[in-house]
């Protein structure tokens, strides 16, 4: 029997093979490492899709279509993206996730964060000489495996939210590109071809390389029946088909018993792992409201810390791509990341000082140490009475996926998710990569003396920068939702978005288009290759180090509009926009 949305799985597959035969070209599908392709903003009046694939873009546009929720289009298309962007998340992974209700103009906001095993101890990341390994010698293998939490998440947020359908529907578009394949984009073939590692499992070998050891060329369709398999596993059973059975156990068995670098995954940890609901994290700017996830992930707080730094700043004033501009950010970006990596971590495992890092006195104390004439260096973490967290920093690379989509009813949802570094830990289990999220756990546990906030512990959530954002207005009404990929920088990504909208009157897409400069408490950086490269020897001037790099964002949003809803898409990345 054919699945209900075998009518609307036509045009995915359609857009497959047009993609496949080259009727749409190589440039539809944008790289990140060829350079930019110009974005349109999308205007819609019903409902709108915003994702990193223009098939994940389709999937979710088709449940829309058929009546569903925003929250059903979210699962039908995030589980898509498994299929099309393996390297950036999936079911091996986890994430965050908003949900605005229309109805009652109530948020609610889900954590899905992969947790450490329960036999992780603080010095899982450091050497026989007590020595931090190597970014990599710790990502690659079970070691950096933390239990999956994005399954469990999406269940408990379709019962909670109650989505019109059915769960295991909303698993036939990613089902059925899974067995017939799609064509492999620009941006999927560079990742493969750059990646050293990858190549080292069978089953990621056999998944992305030809029978010749060659990673699979652009257009090439690349079919992960294993996938198909695990993803039906998943529809019928829920979560519950990752926590116990025959899945789990293939997961336990792939990190426990990698060869050079095993880990310490259990089934107990899988059938212990629960999501949680936690209250969202807001705070007022200007004439606005915003608000993101709370701890663990550093996303909300910094990104309010960052604005509320600027709020007395007059950068209204100020044009996009000034030296004012970049400067008066990069060192609010400063301010933010010192404070970040100092005090945000799991607020089970430590007290998180979140009211105490966005209390109008602290904020204006950390301002006043912003010259507009001379940057500041290094930031040092802000003091706060009765807590000392020592400054260690952890590598949070660019990867991750974010999605935003708006319903015929209003409601609405942002979900950042990922498996951290691409391609996660290098280890496939059915058809699936697993994450290596541990890494974003210090992998100091102490210095000087005083435990780091972020150590590792057992049954503990590594800290994040994920950062999906909603924006109301005074009468909390939705204006607009955004979120990125992008490891630590996702924070500077949404926060530069939120400033153009906001306050320079830019729509989304024009935000999205501004080249990136700013800081994570290190150099001043400047996007390689953009219009902000010229600012480099003004900031020089005025103290900056300044290093010019890729910033691969992948900021994916929806704005209201006059007519509707106006959706955008990073023109460093292949995503797009789908509405009617």
């Amino acid at each position: 029997m054919r699945c209900p949305f075998s009518r609307v799985l036509g045009g995915v597959i359609a857009l497959t093979a047009l993609i496949a035969s080259g009727t749409v070209s190589a440039q539809a599908i944008p790289e990140a490492a060829t350079g930019r392709v110009k974005r349109e903003p999308v205007v819609a009046k019903r409902h709108m899709v915003v994702a990193a694939h223009p098939l994940a873009a389709e999937a979710g546009f088709a449940v829309l279509e058929r009546g569903g929720s925003a929250i059903d289009a979210a699962i039908a298309t995030l589980i898509v993206l498994n299929v099309v962007e393996p390297q950036s998340s999936g079911i091996g992974g986890g994430g965050f996730l908003l949900h605005y209700s229309a109805r009652d103009k109530k948020l609610r906001v889900f954590d899905g964060r992969e947790t450490a095993p329960k036999e992780a101890t603080a010095n899982l990341f450091l050497d026989n000489e007590g020595k931090p390994l190597r970014f990599f010698s710790a990502v690659v293998g079970g070691r950096a495996v933390g239990a999956p939490g994005l399954v469990p998440m999406l269940e408990m947020a379709h019962r909670a939210l109650q989505g019109k359908h059915a769960w295991q529907s909303l698993f036939a578009p990613a089902i059925e590109l899974a067995d017939n394949g799609f064509s492999v984009s620009p941006r999927l073939n560079a990742l493969i071809t750059r990646d050293s590692f990858l190549r080292a499992d069978p089953g990621a070998r056999a998944l992305f390389f030809t029978d010749t050891g060659q990673p699979l060329p652009v257009g090439a369709r690349l079919q992960n029946r294993a996938l198909a398999a695990t993803l039906r596993a998943v529809a019928a059973e829920g979560a519950q088909a990752l926590r116990a059975g025959p899945i789990a156990r293939d997961i336990v068995s792939t990190v426990r018993n990698h060869p050079t670098n095993p880990g310490r995954l259990s089934t107990a940890d899988l059938e212990g792992y629960r999501p949680l609901e936690r209250a969202p994290l807001c705070a007022p700017y200007r004439v606005w409201r915003i608000c993101g996830m709370p701890p663990p992930s550093a996303g909300g707080v910094t990104v309010l810390q960052i604005l509320k730094l600027l709020e007395d700043r007059n950068i209204a004033a100020l044009q996009p791509e000034s030296l004012m501009a970049a400067h008066l950010f990069s060192e609010a970006g400063r301010l933010g990341y010192a404070d970040r990596n100092a005090y945000l971590a799991d607020p089970a495992f430590v007290t998180v000082p979140v009211d105490p890092l966005l209390s109008p006195a602290y904020l204006v104390q950390r301002s006043a140490l912003i010259d507009p004439r001379r940057s500041m260096g290094r930031a040092q973490a802000g003091q706060l009475a009765n807590l000392e967290r020592k400054r260690v920093d952890t590598e949070e690379v660019p990867s991750t996926t974010h999605l935003s989509v708006v319903d015929g009813e209003g409601n609405a949802v942002a979900l950042s998710a990922s498996i951290e570094n691409a391609f996660g830990a290098r280890l496939m289990a059915r058809g699936f990569l697993l994450n290596n999220q541990l890494t974003d756990f210090s992998f100091v546990p102490e210095e000087a003396g005083a435990r780091v906030a972020n150590r590792v512990e057992g049954g503990k959530r590594p800290r994040s920068s994920m950062a999906p954002t909603m924006v109301f207005d005074r009468e909390g009404r939705l204006v607009l939702m955004l979120g990125s990929p992008g490891g630590a920088w996702i924070i500077n990504f949404v926060a530069r978005a939120l400033v153009a909208t906001l306050d320079w009157g830019l729509d989304l897409q024009a935000a999205f288009d501004l080249p990136h400069y700013g800081s994570r408490n290190n150099a001043t950086e400047l996007e390689q290759g953009t219009s902000a490269v010229r600012l480099r020897e003004g900031l020089e001037q005025l103290g900056h180090t300044v290093q010019i790099i890729d910033m691969p964002s992948g900021l994916h949003g929806i704005q209201r509009h006059a007519e509707g809803w106006l959706g955008a898409a990073d023109p460093r990345r292949e995503g797009v926009p789908r509405g009617r």
